[in-house]
């Protein structure tokens, strides 16, 4: 169990994909995401392996929520700033975490 504090401490917001490309140097297959997060927070960049469910070309324009304040992450030659939150289908492939409707970027989640 943790607190409510330790819970909130966990910074939530939701972005804007403004753009997704092919990440062929990762390990695992994923793709390189960068993620408007409005005036506050700016375009923060992702690594996220979604690969299996979803193409670039529909990623982009998609709201998704991210953690914001865990320490930025070297995944080979790209450097993760946020992590994109996901849950994994019944075949352990990435299903995106999303808000169901249109929400202000960088809007925080409570």
């Amino acid at each position: 169990m943790i607190t409510f504090q330790q819970f909130a401490a966990v910074d939530i917001r939701v972005g804007r994909i403004v753009r997704a490309e092919d990440f062929p140097e990762a390990r695992k297959p994923a793709y390189r995401l960068m993620i408007d997060f409005g005036a506050a927070f700016g375009t923060r960049r992702s690594s996220a392996q979604l690969t299996q469910r979803y193409r670039c070309e529909e990623l982009e324009g998609r709201l998704v929520v991210a953690v914001v304040n865990f320490p930025p992450r070297r995944i080979g030659p790209f450097m993760s700033e946020v992590l994109t939150l996901g849950v994994p289908d019944a075949d352990g492939a990435v299903v995106l975490i999303v808000p169901d409707k249109d929400a202000p970027l960088g809007s925080r989640m409570f």
